[in-house]
């Protein structure tokens, strides 16, 4: 009789458990990688689509021609034809002698910076009391929070138009409480409603922001603080403060990108000369025949100067992961 065959031992290669063939393995790990390429295709094209082919489009039309019978830009597709006239121009408008884009410059850098500055000092509060103190109520508080992005920016900008007209909310009130100003043309050109224009679109997104940070510190860093000896006031500015740095400056960068670039709040609460931003600008320049080079050699030039905050969020965010490690 011949002896049974013997069915080879399992390669369990010191682990206890048989050793998945390799062929097997080289699948399973090709169709791991398939399933995070669908999962990231949509973003993917999403972002194709909708950046790197406007952005490029963009360029072309920087770096482009003017028709000269019609005044329309004529893009450049080839790189290699380029030209940095619309770069030139747009340098000299903004820096050089006699610049009208200089003032719009300025301007949106110093509205910008009070009407964040406000944001700031409004929401931190207000994310700050939801998080901590507002206890069974703090459902209510988020659906209140959230509240304004039911209505669109544009509703809630002529809501604020009929607010601040001259016989609106805010003039009969000063006129009932007697107080100067209620004669007050608030829509006339105005830099302290643009101001609060800015404050009362954006601060939406920056207490939301803040919210979700201060609502994840751990309670339990803030009770050791208080058991170490340290009081409320040194709690927060030595703990909380601290804690929340890169929710305050993510949170400052989710409101000050896009009031570098907004146009639409001055054109709607003022649409004077002498406090328009620089995205009025852009939008003048692309909307005058024989200037959409021009303008889209602005919008390029602004988007350079975002990129310098954004750096360094990223930095800082950078190093404070690494810290918390």
């Amino acid at each position: 009789m011949t002896p049974p065959s013997r069915q080879p031992a399992p390669d369990t290669a010191g682990s206890g458990r048989p050793r998945v063939p390799r062929r097997r393995d080289d699948r399973e790990r090709y169709g791991t990688r398939i399933l995070w390429a669908g999962f990231a295709a949509p973003g993917a094209i999403w972002l194709i689509v909708l950046f790197v082919v406007p952005f490029y489009v963009m360029l072309a039309v920087a770096a482009g021609q003017i028709n000269a019978f019609f005044q329309t830009a004529v893009p450049v597709w080839n790189p290699l034809d380029w030209s940095g006239a619309n770069f030139a121009t747009v340098w000299h408008d903004v820096f050089g002698p006699g610049a009208f884009l200089g003032g719009q410059a300025v301007r949106t850098v110093v509205y910008t910076a009070i009407a964040a500055s406000l944001c700031l000092a409004i929401a931190f509060p207000v994310a700050y009391f939801v998080s901590r103190y507002s206890g069974r109520r703090k459902t209510l508080f988020l659906v209140l929070l959230i509240a304004p992005f039911w209505v669109s920016y544009m509703m809630r900008m002529l809501a604020w138009i009929d607010l601040l007209q001259t016989n609106g909310y805010v003039n009969r009130a000063l006129a009932f409480f007697r107080l100067p100003g209620h004669n007050t043309n608030w829509l006339g050109g105005d830099s302290v409603t643009v101001v609060l224009g800015l404050v009362y679109g954006y601060i939406p997104y920056l207490i939301l922001v803040l919210y979700a940070g201060l609502d994840r510190i751990d309670k339990n860093l803030l009770e050791a603080s208080r058991d170490l000896g340290l009081g409320k006031w040194r709690t927060f500015w030595r703990v909380t403060v601290p804690l929340a740095k890169p929710t305050i400056i993510a949170g400052s960068f989710v409101t000050v990108l896009p009031m570098l670039g907004d146009y639409y709040t001055n054109q709607l609460l003022s649409a004077a000369p002498g406090t328009t931003m620089i995205g009025n600008g852009i939008e003048g320049l692309l909307g005058s025949p024989g200037e959409q080079g021009q303008g889209a050699a602005l919008a390029l030039l602004l988007l350079v100067v975002l990129l310098v905050p954004m750096g360094y969020y990223v930095i800082s965010t950078a190093r404070a992961s690494r810290e918390n490690i």
